[in-house]
């Protein structure tokens, strides 16, 4: 009934429940009623897209060919193939230290910091790359009572070395590394870091910084306890040696068109068409919100997106602000809108 805005249906008529008659009204979906037919929209309000005579909630065309995300492979199978260190899940990075040489031996008493690198910019600019875990072989000499420790830090897209997180390795349920004694002359361990897909992350960079503490038994008897080797170690003594033979990171690369992107954005100020700018910010808010969803654990994710912009995208930090700000006011008038606090990363 047009005067009362309502309808009533026979109980054996139920394809008449249906979203009539055409509502119009600030906050409604329905920007104005068809002139032919009442019960249907003819425009729809922002944020919503017709399709029948139907406001719908609108949503991004698919962003797979602008940069991708996903990969086949399950969990358990993962953990497989991280297991044998199969190749087709190993990513080749570029060995870089100044404190270490694989397969060489080193004393462990001072910090060594190594990093594996994959150059993206200079030759895979055209990808970016995944996380899933990454492993270590390394040897102690015999009867040795150092216990190497570790603190990984992950660079996403390039950058300064500050423009990197830690991984909280072993808090919050996130994973910890997994020993495994390997049946060779010296005392040799490999170690492996699981990411999975529950935390896997985009990586350009990987920071390894290696410690050692000393182990000894402790006053009561039972259990060890550990001192940092600077401060147990007498003048001239020596605690043993250590080396390195593998350091490997797993993952898998993903198609990357930093061209394509750089287009949407040009569409911000400069539409192709009446609604194409609306349908560009749509897509780079999808982009958005899937790239800061693979940040690490915290209180509140990190701005992956602005290091894609800043890093791979080659943009000013003043564009990066106001690409940003353009996505937060369109995205505060879409409805069911969730905005959410990031922690900068990158400058």
């Amino acid at each position: 009934m047009e005067e009362t805005r309502s309808c009533s249906c026979p109980y054996d008529h139920p394809p008449c429940q249906s979203v009539i008659p055409c509502k119009v009204g600030e906050g409604s979906s329905c920007a104005s009623c068809s002139y032919e037919n009442r019960s249907r929209c003819a425009t729809c309000n922002q944020g919503y897209m017709l399709s029948q005579g139907v406001c719908r909630n609108e949503v991004p065309d698919s962003t797979d060919h602008y940069i991708g995300f996903e990969t086949d492979l399950q969990d358990i199978e993962l953990r497989y193939l991280l297991q044998k260190r199969d190749n087709r899940i190993s990513i080749h990075g570029i060995f870089v230290s100044n404190d270490v040489r694989l397969n060489n031996w080193f004393d462990p008493s001072w910090r060594k910091r190594m990093l594996l690198t994959l150059k993206s910019n200079k030759y895979k600019s055209n990808h970016v790359h995944m996380l899933l875990g990454m492993s270590l072989q390394i040897c102690l000499t015999k009867n040795s009572t150092l216990d190497p420790m570790l603190s990984v830090y992950i660079n996403p897209f390039g950058g300064s070395h500050s423009e990197s997180w830690i991984m909280p390795i072993d808090q919050n349920n996130y994973p910890d590394w997994e020993r495994t004694k390997l049946d060779l002359p010296y005392d040799c361990y490999n170690w492996t870091l699981t990411l999975g897909n529950k935390w896997k992350t985009f990586f350009e960079t990987v920071h390894f910084y290696l410690r050692s503490r000393i182990r000894g038994p402790s006053g009561t008897g039972n259990g060890s306890v550990y001192f940092e080797p600077l401060e147990y170690l007498e003048p001239g003594q020596n605690l043993g040696y250590m080396k390195i033979n593998t350091i490997q990171v797993y993952g898998y690369s993903m198609h990357f068109d930093p061209e394509a992107i750089q287009d949407l954005i040009l569409q911000l100020d400069y539409p192709y068409t009446q609604g194409s700018q609306d349908s560009a910010l749509l897509q780079l808010l999808e982009i958005r919100d899937r790239v800061n969803r693979l940040s690490p654990p915290g209180a509140q994710p990190l701005d992956l997106f602005s290091c894609l912009l800043r890093h791979r995208l080659k943009l000013s930090t003043t564009d990066v602000a106001r690409i940003q700000a353009a996505l937060q006011t369109f995205s505060a008038k879409q409805p069911n809108s969730i905005e959410y606090e990031t922690t900068k990363l990158c400058s």
